[in-house]
């Protein structure tokens, strides 16, 4: 029998979405167990406050609390109640505040229900996906030049997922499929050599990939070698060959979480870069730190 799922109650005076992207974050390092998220959003009152603490009493002792007010009285009252309660807690916002104060030097406006401001960082993400998009499986050529980084590779290598996630990150990247048989666009060898990157993957997983779209697509596919494994062994040896050509390192994606591999391909072609006497685009709010980056 299934574990009863565990609740972790986000309060917080405004949506509760900061607070909500930390416990998804931390809850992907428990695999083995279930966990609902329970907002409690505009929470700065002390009424809203003691209707959400009777729920979470309600809860314990299988919940967590996290909360995110600026109000430092209601947020004294959550961690008294909690410790009272022994159930566990986070302030994810008061020390984040003393800290900040320390280093300024000014007191913070502990304005509840303040939106983070949209900042030049939002409009660089945003034209960057839209760059990924628009330039999806090497559609304009002719606009290769533009781009930060370069991905090459075969269909269903995560080229696509890839290009999309480094536009979130602020990089301008392209994506062009390598087809045997069908010569890439000659814009892909005027690009700096430093800016592709190659990627390939088990042929094993890539078929069983390319199977499943197959099957979506009502068995297109199927007489043309698309989703047959010694044609996906030729293909690939036909692919790294090109890939050969342009000088690219090579990642296999197989298996890597999308966020490992986006981290690796910008930690590549930043060294690259490097090496030849320029550097790898940096969007606003992206600092690199050496070696230690990671986006």
């Amino acid at each position: 029998m299934a574990a009863e799922p565990l609740e972790i109650h986000i309060i917080a005076d405004s949506t509760g979405e900061s607070a909500a992207r930390i416990a998804r974050a931390a809850v992907t390092q428990f695999p083995s167990r279930d966990f609902t998220l329970v907002r409690h959003r505009k929470t700065n009152s002390t009424a809203a406050l003691m209707h959400a603490l009777e729920a979470i009493r309600d809860s314990a002792p299988r919940s967590a609390v996290l909360y995110t007010l600026v109000n430092e009285e209601l947020a004294d009252l959550v961690g008294n109640f909690c410790r009272d309660a022994g159930i566990p807690h986070a302030d994810l916002m008061t020390e984040t505040m003393h800290a900040l104060e320390t280093i300024t030097g000014i007191a913070a406006d502990k304005v509840p229900m303040r939106p983070p401001g949209v900042e030049a960082e939002y409009f660089v993400r945003m034209s960057a996906i839209d760059f990924a998009v628009r330039m999806d499986d090497g559609s304009l050529p002719s606009a290769l030049r533009e781009c930060d980084i370069c991905l090459v590779g075969p269909s269903r290598s995560g080229k696509t997922p890839l290009s999309i996630y480094l536009g979130y990150l602020g990089y301008k990247a392209v994506n062009v499929p390598l087809v045997p048989g069908i010569a890439p666009p000659k814009e892909l060898f005027e690009l700096d050599r430093w800016r592709i990157v190659g990627l390939t993957m088990d042929a094993e997983r890539l078929l069983m990939i390319r199977g499943q779209r197959v099957r979506g697509m009502g068995g297109f596919g199927t007489k043309d070698g698309y989703a047959d494994l010694v044609r996906i062994y030729d293909e690939l040896d036909e692919i790294g060959k090109v890939q050969r050509r342009l000088g690219c390192p090579i990642i296999d994606t197989t298996g890597v979480a999308i966020e490992e591999a986006a981290s690796r391909i910008i930690e590549i072609v930043d060294d690259r870069a490097h090496q030849v006497g320029t550097r790898l685009r940096q969007p606003p709010g992206i600092v690199r730190r050496g070696s230690d980056f990671r986006p």
